[in-house]
């Protein structure tokens, strides 16, 4: 027992020593303890929030040290203190500014910047004003994300980004609750915490990418932080505490809107974000991307210069796309070869890059500026589809051969064209005499419709008109016109539907190179949307039924000269 008593007296003069040396260097628990809660006391909480944490702090203080619950309880007035309470950065007010911000960093996107520029009007006439909830819904590469920092600066406020690709628990944006070991707030509280301010530029990016899981919709935790008249008191699991995002400005980003649920697209303000004409294209690479890469490569903008000529070329011959994603990445293989050429002390004093030397840079052509898969033959016919990355050209190709009159469908077409087929073809039938085609011919061939690339999954109405364009073609001998792509939904008594993606479609026709595009009537107020350049150098021929399809597709005064 004495002995027993006698380390018990050792331990506790070791103890207090240990105490003293901790006390003299700064170090004891109290002193941290102390300090957290001088951090919590000169913070703005509201009354009922103040009350919780002098309660924790309060319980914290009676924990033994070596409790498991004091490192939690801890933890979580960390994260009440490391919330921007009341913290906020001053808005530049000033709308011509801003326009001058937004104009410098990025080319075009009228929508985005009239809608901030009036947000920050109305925030100048009236201070209290909500953040608005913008959804920036277009293809890749068009410079959705980096216009979330141009916002941020044009505004003065502190920008953050959430990257909600491939989220498929609930918990990472409402957090998870303190019972569990290692437990933390979502993200959305992580992101106040870094921006340092309640009214930072959130950037929710890839919000279409969501998933859900057997842990939770992510999706529809969202619900809560994107409804105006509920995120002024959201709650996060993790601190049980309302925390208000009303002042914050969300931008979420998005290639696709269909695979957003409807109440959250509901929420948001969406604006479209269009895919880049070529000279929009052109522009952007003169006066952005290429000083951008001659710096990121060591160069000087005065000693290497690279023509009109030339950049054309890799616009047109060596990119094809929506954005300009891949053309920054072209123009970074030009800047490296010359790179190559500096460091090996063989650069000119003034190196100009020509037309011929983008070969050597970038190798052969991968796209010719100007395609024509039709070549007059009959029975293919060029259609204008969209996808999330963007508008393309689909040709339809059709094919006739000895058979009992069956329709037969290749190239993963989706549900809903495999119906246009057959409505197509069903019209094509009904009205063979009309059309000028013999009947005995559908009653004794089988028709074989293909959409290449066979390997890429289709589906949409808007094939209707072209698959009937190029049934019509095949059956008749008369081919389709070159230079002309369509799209349009058809039914069975031959009238024209609206479709949509009008804009993307046009710019996808112009990009290839083709002169005409026929478009429903009903589609007339899209083309509004279209640049005026576009528009001029395009022949935009409106239909309402499938015999002006006919007279407006098929090649006949060609057709009649070879006769």
């Amino acid at each position: 027992v004495q002995k027993k008593v006698g380390d018990a007296e050792r331990q506790h003069i070791l103890r207090k020593k240990m105490e003293a040396i901790q006390a003299e260097l700064g170090e004891g628990p109290e002193s941290g303890e102390d300090e957290l809660s001088k951090k919590l006391a000169t913070l703005k909480l509201p009354d009922d929030i103040r009350q919780q944490v002098e309660k924790e702090l309060a319980r914290l203080r009676k924990l033994p040290e070596a409790s498991p619950e004091r490192s939690v309880a801890r933890t979580w007035l960390q994260w009440i203190a490391d919330v921007p309470w009341s913290v906020f950065s001053e808005d530049n007010l000033d709308v011509d500014n801003a326009r001058r911000t937004l104009d410098a960093d990025h080319h075009g996107l009228e929508k985005v910047k009239k809608r901030v520029l009036q947000f920050l009007a109305v925030r100048k006439l009236r201070g209290d004003l909500k953040g608005p909830i913008l959804c920036l819904f277009g293809p890749p590469g068009v410079g959705k994300t980096s216009l979330g920092q141009s916002v941020a600066k044009a505004m003065g406020r502190k920008f953050v980004r959430v990257s909600l690709g491939g989220v498929r628990d609930e918990a990472e944006i409402r957090g998870h609750r303190r019972t569990y070991v290692g437990a933390l707030p979502g993200r959305i509280v992580q992101a106040l915490k870094r921006a340092g301010t309640s009214n930072p530029v959130v950037m929710l990016d890839e919000v279409d990418k969501l998933g859900a899981g057997f842990q939770g919709d992510p999706s529809a935790a969202l619900l809560e932080v994107l409804d105006p008249e509920q995120n002024k008191a959201f709650v996060d699991h993790y601190l049980e505490v309302p925390i208000d995002l009303s002042k914050a400005l969300f931008i979420a980003t998005a290639n696709t809107l269909e695979t957003i649920p409807a109440p959250l697209r509901d929420r948001m303000e969406i604006i479209e974000i269009p895919s880049y004409t070529l000279d929009e294209k052109r522009a952007i690479a003169r006066e952005h991307l290429w000083p951008k890469q001659l710096e990121a490569h060591g160069l000087s903008g005065a000693q290497v210069t690279l023509t009109d000529e030339a950049l054309a070329r890799i616009v047109t011959a060596h990119t094809r796309e929506a954005g300009v994603r891949s053309l920054e990445k072209r123009l970074a293989d030009v800047c490296r070869s010359l790179a190559v050429e500096k460091a090996s002390g063989t650069l000119a004093a003034l190196r100009e890059v020509g037309f011929d030397e983008i070969e050597q840079m970038l190798g052969p052509d991968r796209f010719q500026p100007d395609v024509r898969e039709t070549s007059g033959m009959p029975g293919i016919a060029a259609g204008l589809a969209w996808t999330p990355v963007g508008g393309e050209v689909l040709y339809v190709e059709t094919l006739r051969m000895p058979g009992r009159g069956q329709l037969i469908l290749s190239g993963q077409l989706g549900d809903v064209m495999k119906e246009s087929a057959r409505a197509a073809m069903s019209y094509v039938q009904a009205n063979a005499a009309a059309l000028g085609i013999p009947p005995k011919p559908l009653e004794n061939s089988d028709v074989h419709v293909h959409v290449p690339a066979g390997a890429t999954p289709k589906d949409g109405p808007s094939a209707g008109v072209t698959l009937f364009t190029a049934l019509v073609s095949l059956l008749s001998g008369v081919p389709v016109r070159s230079d002309t792509a369509m799209t349009g939904e058809a039914t069975l008594r031959g009238r024209v539907l609206p479709v949509g993606g009008i804009k993307e479609k046009v710019l996808a026709a112009h990009r290839l190179g083709l002169k005409r595009v026929v478009i429903p009537q009903a589609c007339a107020a899209d083309l509004r949307e279209v640049p005026k350049q576009v528009r001029d150098e395009l022949e935009i021929v409106l239909v309402k039924t499938m015999p002006e399809v006919l007279e407006a597709a098929l090649d006949r005064p060609r057709l009649r000269a070879a006769a």
